[in-house]
């Protein structure tokens, strides 16, 4: 009987993930295929289509050497950067609002709604119309002189980062619907009498954010932090990503600026990848930790 359950429940998990394999070997497997190839090789675009001759790293080594390679790892560096303030913003703001629209108050479902909009419509046109009419938050601070106190006080190299992210600090805050929602559902399947039973203990308020609710949220925080990495590291208006778009129809008898982006692309890749590695290490759950050690 455990066994039929098991495997129905097994049956059921399949169906769900299998939506997603089929639609990646449908419409990813290919093109990342492709683009591995192109990394690889001297791609000429002719009138017919693109002529690929394998080059081995080539392309690597040609983004060292020429400018455009030069500003596409600055932008990297930068962008890497801005996640490490962004993150933690996101994270947390993201528990904060979750929290309070955890409470019972009047109009709380017109509050989440609200709160998850910007997730429906934050596509990159819509948030570079948002910024270019002063939406992202820039006004609001500049009024204060923050900006220029952050500039005169600190080293460029962090001055920058943090300026952008206050010029956007709004538009920031958008792309936290996604980790809002889960937050609140996790925050939903905390069994009340545990807040019942540190009440009689005589825990406070804070007592049991940090001993009750903290803890039970530590695997979705630690999906969050995954979700919003992967989240920002693929938006369309990334600087990064745009780089390489537009790297792909440079044109030079030097070099193969379509292969060089694609290599661009894999190296842009395996960063964000190392990066979600060093986080899974960091903030991965101590359970989660010990099931992997033991094979469980």
């Amino acid at each position: 009987m455990n066994r039929k359950k098991t495997l129905r429940n097994d049956l059921i998990a399949y169906s769900f993930i299998g939506v997603w394999i089929f639609g990646f070997a449908v419409f990813m497997a290919f093109p990342l295929v492709a683009s591995l190839v192109f990394s690889l090789s001297n791609v000429s675009v002719l009138g017919t289509g693109l002529e690929v001759k394998p080059s081995g790293f080539k392309n690597f080594i040609a983004i060292f050497e020429i400018e455009d390679g030069f500003v596409f790892l600055e932008k990297l560096a930068d962008f890497l950067v801005e996640l490490l303030f962004r993150l933690p913003i996101i994270i947390v703001f993201s528990i904060i609002i979750a929290v309070l629209l955890n409470r019972k108050f009047r109009g709380r479902a017109l509050f989440r709604s609200i709160f998850f909009l910007p997730v429906i419509i934050s596509s990159g046109p819509v948030i570079n119309e948002l910024i270019s009419q002063g939406a992202g938050g820039t006004n609001i601070i500049n009024s204060y002189g923050f900006i220029s106190i952050i500039e005169e006080s600190l080293n460029p190299t962090l001055a920058k980062p943090l300026v952008a992210l206050f010029s956007e600090i709004i538009i920031v805050f958008w792309f936290s619907g996604v980790q809002i929602l889960i937050i609140l559902a996790g925050l939903q399947k905390i069994d009340r009498s545990i807040y019942e039973a540190a009440s009689v203990d005589g825990a406070g308020p804070w007592e049991k954010f940090w001993k009750i609710t903290l803890p039970a949220l530590s695997n979705l925080i630690f999906v969050n932090i995954i979700y919003t990495v992967v989240l920002l590291a693929t938006f369309s208006e990334n600087e990064v990503i745009q780089h390489i778009r537009g790297s792909m129809n440079k044109i030079d008898q030097n070099y193969s600026y379509y292969g060089i982006a694609s290599a661009m692309a894999w190296i842009y890749f395996i960063v964000i990848l190392a990066v979600l590695g060093i986080l899974a290490l960091l903030f991965m759950p101590r359970e989660r930790k010990r099931r992997k050690r033991f094979g469980q």
